[in-house]
């Protein structure tokens, strides 16, 4: 069991990053949601605080207290947080779809989802500023241990970084929300799937869906389970 589990986060990596690194202003946590899934996009989040140091009354100290990792939290605990991080922080996400996943794969379109999302804050960021935000001045603390190419901007990865960042965790939550939400969707459009309780993995209810209803148009070709029943139903003269 992870060490980080049950721990509180609190933003002391984050300080020690600035510290670190004297040029910057924001640190931006990024993380995504959705490489497993059989159905739909892949999603990111990315947050920044809302407090250039760092610096947390009391009060935003047990506001902040329930973020953490997003999948040691409940769907209902995640749903509750989503109002309490945007009071605190930038927020803003990027997908990639099924359509672009089988196109590239899911680890560029991760990456791709992930600038979106960092675009997209930045330019929420600067908007509420005033003022264009030199590259200088912004950091990306990124989850996982591969950094975002093709990307101007300074840059950490940090493996396990939702248990162990608050911003990173952050966003996690942001990106599981959303994508969840999109998924419950699904879920009213094709409820013989089930989407709303699996949100798209390969449980034994999807895996038994798609072998009786076939794959949907949302559905990722490129996974092997999808690919399968895709010629199934080909050769049985079902799909085109």
């Amino acid at each position: 069991m992870s060490a980080f589990m049950n721990k509180i986060l609190d933003f002391s990596i984050e300080r020690e990053v600035l510290q670190a690194n004297p040029q910057a202003r924001y640190i931006i946590g990024i993380d995504e949601v959705g490489r497993g899934p059989l159905i739909g996009p892949v999603v990111a989040g990315a947050v920044c605080f809302r407090v250039a140091d760092f610096g947390v009354t009391p009060e935003v100290e047990k506001d902040l207290q329930a973020v953490r990792d997003s999948k040691r939290l409940t769907e209902k605990q995640r749903e509750a947080l989503v109002p309490v991080i945007e009071r605190n922080f930038w927020t803003a996400t990027g997908s990639a779809s099924a359509a672009t996943i089988d196109r590239v794969n899911i680890l560029e379109a991760s990456f791709l989802a992930m600038k979106e999302a960092l675009g997209a804050v930045r330019r929420l960021m600067e908007r509420e500023i005033g003022a264009k935000i030199p590259d200088r001045e912004i950091l990306l603390l990124v989850d996982g241990n591969q950094r975002i190419p093709n990307v101007s901007l300074a840059q950490e990865t940090i493996v396990g970084g939702d248990a162990r960042v608050k911003s990173i965790a952050a966003a996690s939550i942001v990106a599981k929300v959303a994508r969840d939400r999109l998924l419950t969707e699904y879920d009213t459009q094709w409820p013989e799937y089930g989407f709303a309780k699996h949100k798209g993995y390969g449980t034994k209810v999807h895996m038994l869906a798609l072998e009786k209803f076939g794959p949907l148009s949302e559905h990722r070709q490129s996974f092997k389970p999808v690919a399968q029943a895709t010629l199934r139903f080909r050769e049985l003269g079902i799909l085109n």
